[in-house]
């Protein structure tokens, strides 16, 4: 007799035959950084003590002043916010960019609120990506996984531009070939997951190449306001907002990453094409979360605050490191320390079993293999901690 299944069971199994995915997804696989938080989630259900440097989401609370905004911006009737934005987050975007670079821009054309920049980043290619056309998408690597995820979803053909050395995305990095037959290049600095900064002489040639080319620059900067030394620069000081665009995020800068508030500030007709994509998407900041954004970016001392925080925690893990024999390569700026260590799989492997949760370089992309990413997200204390506990793993033969 044929084995007979429950009706749902019967439901399920039909679902699951003919339900097809995009291929993309497939070739991709999980994201990386996301199973190593499921072990390390599973290792707290268990009881056990972890300190997690993984996935960039700081633990100091967000400044008083911030949620109090928000709360005071909740309606009593509840509508749909526009694509557009507030006038007055635009605005303070925009002086928040004349006091930070010295670059002017016109809140009502160059500046686009966004939910977070993740979002922003994995959906601008869909936006300018003619898949018919054969277009292709430039991105360093290691990098941000993003930058893939969206390009290829959009169904570009691939450019990825592997780095090494001090990990700055350099113009002669890229091929003639990249260059020719991109529509969109991804820059990041400060760069995760290194922390390498990108100067003005190479942003500069990097916008020129792209204007060239008719490719429109993308630069992540979501970590412009946290460094040690002198501030990084934004791709906008290369050459105003012709061709280029500044993707910005308070997830760091102010403590806001649950709020998901940031911008895209730039070229005005690429902009212009970015809102008509996401009025047919609906993604927009709900308001209340718009009025508390315009009070961080209104106010600068915060982030300088939160600054000498993230660079007492880079001495603190860094240190550790280069004693034991791993040193810290390019990480001068932003969340980020990038550790060379003979095997990055093993490595993370070897701390997750005292409790030390960090990435391995590999899951970045090609080129991060004999590293690891250490997100300066614990409180100073439990970095101190932490450190201890590194010592003990790593002193042991």
């Amino acid at each position: 007799m044929a084995e007979s299944y429950p009706p749902c069971h019967d439901a399920y199994r039909f679902t699951i035959d003919m339900i097809r995915s995009n291929p993309v997804l497939g070739r991709l696989g999980a994201y990386a950084i996301a199973t190593v938080q499921e072990r390390a989630r599973a290792m707290r259900a268990a009881g056990e003590r972890v300190v997690d440097f993984s996935i960039g989401d700081p633990r100091e609370p967000t400044p008083e002043f911030i949620p109090e905004a928000l709360k005071a911006a909740v309606p009593d009737v509840s509508q749909y916010p526009t694509v557009h934005g507030l006038p007055v987050l635009r605005e303070a975007i925009a002086a928040y960019i004349e006091r930070r670079f010295g670059v002017s821009v016109d809140p009502r054309t160059e500046v686009l609120p966004t939910t977070g920049s993740k979002e922003a980043v994995f959906s601008t290619p869909l936006a300018f990506i003619d898949r018919e056309a054969g277009d292709g998408v430039i991105w360093p690597t290691p990098g941000y996984p993003i930058y893939e995820r969206g390009a290829l979803l959009a169904g570009a053909i691939p450019f990825p531009v592997q780095l090494s050395g001090d990990y700055v995305f350099r113009e002669s990095d890229a091929s003639d070939e990249a260059w020719r037959r991109a529509r969109l290049a991804w820059i990041c600095t400060p760069h995760n997951p290194t922390g390498s900064i990108t100067s003005l002489a190479e942003l500069e040639a990097l916008q020129a190449r792209s204007a060239t080319e008719d490719v429109l620059l993308c630069s992540d900067e979501c970590y412009a306001d946290l460094y040690d030394g002198e501030a990084p620069h934004s791709i906008l000081e290369a050459g105003g907002t012709k061709g280029v665009l500044s993707f910005l995020s308070l997830s760091k800068r102010s403590g806001m990453t649950g709020y998901r508030s940031g911008a895209v500030v730039g070229d005005p007709e690429a902009l212009t094409i970015l809102r008509s994509l996401r009025t047919g998407t609906g993604t927009a900041p709900q308001e209340f979360i718009q009025v508390a954004a315009a009070a961080a970016w209104s106010d600068d001392d915060h982030a300088a605050q939160r600054r000498e925080v993230f660079k007492a925690k880079r001495v603190i893990v860094s240190e550790a490191f280069a004693e034991l024999g791993f040193p810290t390569i390019a990480s001068g700026a932003g969340l980020y320390v990038w550790v060379e260590v003979p095997d990055d799989v093993a490595m993370t492997e070897r701390l997750l079993a005292y409790g030390v949760v960090v990435s391995p370089g590999s899951a970045f992309g090609a080129g991060g293999e004999g590293h690891i990413r250490l997100a300066l997200v614990p409180t100073i204390e439990q970095c101190r901690e932490a450190v201890e506990v590194v010592r003990e793993c790593l002193s042991e033969n």
